[in-house]
């Protein structure tokens, strides 16, 4: 099965680290990075699609930051 994740973080190295994360456990790109202003909180926000070929079968339990 294929799966699709989208990570997001506020504007700092976590954010970074936990796309680097992702990478290493297999995960790929997807697509260009998101960069945007967080009004409610006052930050800047950053965000990452990742997908990732995985084995069995897809069912809405299927627990996405697990695989």
């Amino acid at each position: 099965m294929k799966i699709y994740r989208f990570l997001s973080a506020d504007d700092t190295s976590t954010f970074c680290h936990k796309v680097t994360d992702a990478l290493n456990k297999g995960w790929e790109l997807y697509g260009s990075p998101t960069y945007a202003f967080d009004h409610a909180n006052g930050v800047m926000r950053c965000g990452q699609s990742v997908v990732k070929e995985a084995e069995g079968e897809y069912t809405p339990e299927t627990k996405l930051g697990e695989q």
